[in-house]
């Protein structure tokens, strides 16, 4: 499936252990978010870049999460061009969430997707 020119997958293709890249804004990232994704919002992604390429697996594929596919494209598209392996998740956070994938606050709770 593509977005754009993007390559997209749905979160069922997803599988534990992949890298999750969630670029949503702090308050999204706060109120929930799939735990152990690496959280660098789209607004700060440029600036941030470094974080990424420290956290990202050398060679290895990059999931990008929003809340509903739109930014993550975007960012997905960045780091493509910079020959990073970047796939845009189709529905984001969302679709995680309807899925029945665990949403966390960060605080040993159940988060929620805002």
């Amino acid at each position: 499936m593509q977005f754009g020119s993007v390559p997209t997958v749905g979160v069922d293709a997803l599988a534990p252990g992949d890298f999750l890249l969630d670029v949503r804004e702090d308050d999204e990232w706060e109120a929930g978010h799939a735990e152990g994704a690496l959280h660098i919002p789209m607004s700060e992604f440029v600036a941030r870049y470094g974080e990424f390429t420290e956290a990202a697996p050398e060679g290895g594929k990059v999931y990008v999460l929003c809340r509903v596919g739109g930014r993550s494209a975007q960012v997905a598209q960045y780091l493509l061009q910079r020959g990073i392996d970047a796939v845009n998740v189709a529905g984001g956070m969302q679709a995680w969430e309807a899925a029945g994938r665990p949403v966390s606050d960060g605080k040993g709770g159940a988060g929620t997707v805002i």
